[in-house]
């Protein structure tokens, strides 16, 4: 099983919920987390314990960033005007990795982040290779023509598990999506809740 794989698990299990909602999932026969401890009744979570909680949920759902990476996404998401949860959201979901994955370009969000690194996605027909490229509103993002029969692309396209949201229009046949528009948390399609505002209250005692 590689790192990533492993990854991502891990975090399913860790958090005790089927995150990105993968028929696969641990969580789907085993609740309790990892390790040797996993079992133990599970103590109820204080305020932080929960504020933090939604922080790794959020954070380990993008492909497990950095605490730096998401420190600084959050940051950005204080200083634009309106509500930080929702501005937060919509930065993830401008990420170059988050649109390849919501695109049902690939299957998980760790294969977007190898994908677009391998330089298989262009994007208004430039090659880019970095998968915290952000996205806006009108952007292309397009398969390269060599890589469109890849196994791993074939495999996503065909998932019943998940449909693209209404703010990414797909083009499985020519294997482009335009990038519509930057939604807001109630557009996006987690399989488990994400709650950005206690995130906000983190970060605010942190």
């Amino acid at each position: 099983m590689t790192k990533r794989t492993s990854a991502k698990y891990k975090i399913d299990r860790r958090m005790g919920e089927n995150i990105w909602g993968r028929p696969k999932s641990p969580v789907n026969k085993r609740e309790y987390g990892p390790g040797q401890h996993g079992q133990r009744r599970k103590a109820k979570l204080s305020d932080f314990g929960t504020q933090l909680r939604a922080k790794q949920k959020l954070k380990g759902y993008y492909g497990d960033l950095t605490e730096k990476q998401f420190r600084r996404i959050y940051a950005e998401a204080e200083r634009v005007k309106g509500d930080t949860g929702e501005n937060l959201v919509g930065l993830l979901e401008r990420r170059l990795d988050a649109v390849v994955y919501r695109a049902k370009f690939v299957p998980t969000i760790f294969a977007a982040r190898q994908f677009v690194n391998h330089g298989h996605v262009t994007v208004n027909g430039k090659r880019v290779n970095i998968g915290s490229y952000r996205v806006k509103e009108g952007d292309v993002v397009a398969v390269r023509d060599k890589s469109k029969q890849l196994a791993l692309v074939l495999e996503a396209v065909g998932l019943a598990e998940r449909d693209v949201p209404d703010y990414i229009e797909a083009d499985h046949s020519k294997m482009t999506a335009t990038f519509v528009r930057t939604p807001a948390l109630g557009d996006v399609p987690y399989a488990v809740q994400m709650e950005p505002n206690l995130v906000v209250e983190y970060y605010a005692k942190n």
